[in-house]
């Protein structure tokens, strides 16, 4: 692809105003490829300067052209004695995301996209959604918070950067995708990712609205800001894509008319897709699921009513797809576990349960505890703590569902980052109330009554080996917020850590201590 194919492309879509001023005629040679981070650029590529929250990339533009840059895309004119193709956008992060479209061949109109957004239960729902493609064998991509995956075999999975990647490397990977065989994608589409115009210009077969409760308010001012970012994922959808819908959530129904072809599904409220009967217990799951096409049996090793939601999602996208019931409800049975995901750490020869989970709000935190409440044979036990650098407000409301649904509370450190990890813990506490009990009505949460014991212990492995150490049996124990990370940012460290190699380790001891092998 040549400079003059990229620059008439952004002329087509709007974002350059001609190609005479993009430069076409004094770049012939093909472009070698698009990025946005000038220190990796090489010969032939095409450097987009980006203008982020306290950086402006056009200040790097004078190294991208010394590395070799074949052209710059900028918000900014070109300085005096550039000689080299120069376009001024509007928008620099919508034309790196048409660029990177049009570099790697559209690769997103060869393979059926089923977008998910939404705050919490992404990740489980994407991993639904592949594994059902699978079982009807169609081979599934998958790109989400955990891992991005183009391919059969470990060679084809890496740990993922975030959650959906910038459009040259997504754009990159869905091209991967395509080289190794998939049909299909299953894929996380953040609201970062829709705000910052990561997936503009994707041709998705599907959308996905799982929920939306309080989250990135340090990036978003309010919850309509928030909202109206979710919300672009469907105005992008053809008018015959599905767009799955949960309207027991009360922004699901405002998105019928965004675009696409709406479908509903909900466990409490009419929809299109509903669930049966629904049968709990740390074994899993077992419901049927009413489809506009019949009725489906669900049998799955996922835990608890939040992944009934997750389930309901997958299906739905399944269902509207025209995927097999047969391969649905296989699909459905084939997926053991999502990493991070109430992920059981302990197994048979332990005396108590653990449970590690990537819960790092306050809505998602109240549904890990609800779910995990009616499991527990004793206490509920609670190590968390919450991100520096981030929203803030959350931080007390985290602390007040904890003080509620909680036996025991372990005030830790997540990723406190520049923060100093003291002054994160007691935000955290000042949620956690006389308010917080839970009312008299309602179950108590120990034999005693008694609100909450609490323990604030910065050191995070020394939290959760605490919170398995002073376990009785029977009791289980939530480590939240985390989830399948593999590290701790402290400053501007990034620190090897894992919630649950800590937890199997502290589980060990314990057994060694108690005489089982």
């Amino acid at each position: 692809m040549t400079w003059a194919d990229l620059a008439r492309i952004l002329v087509e879509h709007g974002v350059a105003a001609s190609v005479a001023r993009a430069g076409a005629a004094a770049a012939p040679e093909a472009i070698t490829g698009v990025v946005y981070d000038s220190r990796v650029v090489t010969p032939g590529q095409v450097f987009v300067a980006l203008k982020g929250q306290h950086v402006d990339g056009s200040a790097f533009t004078q190294q991208a052209i010394e590395r070799g840059a074949a052209a710059v895309v900028s918000e900014q004119p070109a300085p005096s004695g550039v000689t080299i193709p120069w376009v001024v956008v509007a928008d620099a992060r919508l034309a790196l995301a048409r660029l990177a479209a049009a570099f790697y061949g559209e690769p997103s109109r060869e393979l059926r996209v089923i977008g998910i957004t939404g705050t919490n239960g992404k990740t489980t729902t994407a991993y639904l959604v592949a594994s059902i493609f699978e079982a009807a064998g169609v081979r599934c991509g998958l790109l989400g918070t955990v891992a991005y995956r183009t391919g059969p075999g470990k060679h084809a999975v890496r740990d993922a950067s975030r959650t959906t990647p910038e459009a040259p490397d997504l754009q990159a990977l869905l091209r991967e995708m395509v080289d190794r065989g998939c049909g299909a994608c299953a894929m996380e589409v953040s609201s970062h990712a829709l705000t910052l115009h990561r997936v503009s210009g994707m041709a998705f077969a599907a959308g996905v609205f799982t929920n939306l409760t309080r989250d990135h308010l340090d990036f978003h001012t309010n919850m309509d800001e928030y909202f109206r970012a979710k919300r672009r994922l469907f105005e992008s959808l053809p008018p015959h894509a599905p767009s799955l819908l949960n309207v027991d959530d009360p922004r699901g129904a405002s998105l019928a008319d965004a675009g696409g072809r709406a479908i509903t599904y909900a466990i409490a409220r009419p929809a299109d897709i509903t669930p049966g009967p629904l049968s709990f217990s740390l074994d899993g799951l077992t419901f049927d699921v009413r489809t506009p096409r019949g009725t489906l049996h669900v049998r799955s090793t996922l835990v608890g009513r939040p992944n009934v939601y997750n389930i309901l999602a997958a299906v739905s996208a399944a269902v509207a797809l025209d995927v097999p019931f047969d391969a649905v409800e296989r699909g459905i049975r084939a997926l053991e576990g999502v990493p991070g995901r109430f992920e059981m750490v302990s197994g048979a020869k332990d005396e108590v349960t653990v449970v590690v989970d990537y819960a790092h709000t306050d809505d998602a935190l109240r549904n890990l505890l609800e779910t995990a409440r009616p499991l527990a044979r004793g206490r509920l036990i609670t190590v968390f703590g919450c991100g520096g650098d981030r929203d803030r407000t959350k931080r007390p409301l985290m602390g007040a569902v904890a003080g509620r649904l909680s036996d025991i509370i372990v005030i830790t450190s997540d990723n406190p980052r520049s923060e100093d990890p003291a002054r994160i813990i007691e935000e955290i506490q000042r949620g956690i109330t006389p308010d917080t009990r839970r009312p008299p009505a309602s179950p108590p949460r120990s034999e005693s009554g008694e609100p909450p014991s609490l323990l604030t212990i910065a050191d995070r492995g020394r939290a959760i080996t605490t919170a398995v150490e002073l376990a009785r049996p029977g009791d289980l124990v939530l480590i939240a917020g985390k989830g399948h990370e593999k590290y701790q940012v402290v400053g501007d460290r990034v620190l090897p850590f894992d919630d649950v190699a800590v937890a199997r380790e502290a589980l060990a001891r314990r057994r060694t201590n108690s005489g089982v092998v």
